[in-house]
């Protein structure tokens, strides 16, 4: 758990908006196309207003459901503000307060319908700025690898300063 909490931690970006989101959508899709035989989509959002900024398909094969899994692992990233995969590991854990407790069963009486908690969903945090400012959801791998392809793909954006300005020699 302390690691999740930790490699969120470690994904803030510096800014986002619409290009940064399409660098990391593209660098997010690609990682799924080397590194995956299965088709995943990737979806990028602005967290207050859920505005698109980039959606794709990895490879052909996706399948109508994948969008409503989207919607519902943004749901859950955009109520508890973490990723799908770390609100699913809270929900695993035995409680151990009363306050804990009745967050739990917060999370126990959220409709499935609306919510889905799968791995795949993880917030977008910016340097100095409060609450979470978008939302990166892959869906179509394992939970692991939907979770893990964002990460990854967060930290190659972070670690190679080209690779945050390549739109610009469009």
């Amino acid at each position: 758990m302390e690691s999740l909490k930790a490699q969120e931690d470690a994904c803030v970006l510096p800014t986002f908006d619409s290009d940064v989101a399409f660098a990391l959508g593209t660098i997010i899709r690609t990682r799924c196309q080397r590194n995956r035989t299965r088709p995943a989509v990737v979806y990028i959002a602005h967290a207050n207003s859920s505005q698109l900024l980039f959606f794709a398909a990895s490879r052909p094969g996706t399948h109508p459901d994948d969008m409503h899994l989207v919607k519902r692992k943004e749901a859950v990233v955009l109520r508890w503000r973490m990723s799908t995969t770390r609100t699913r590991m809270q929900l695993a854990r035995p409680t151990s307060s009363y306050q804990e407790g009745l967050d739990r069963n917060r999370h126990e009486i959220a409709d499935p319908i609306v919510y889905a908690f799968l791995g795949g969903g993880f917030p977008v945090r910016v340097k100095n700025v409060e609450g979470i400012v978008g939302v990166i959801v892959v869906d179509g791998l394992n939970e692991e690898d939907n979770h893990g392809v964002i990460v990854d793909g967060i930290q190659e954006y972070l670690a190679n300063p080209t690779t945050r300005n390549w739109y610009l020699s469009i």
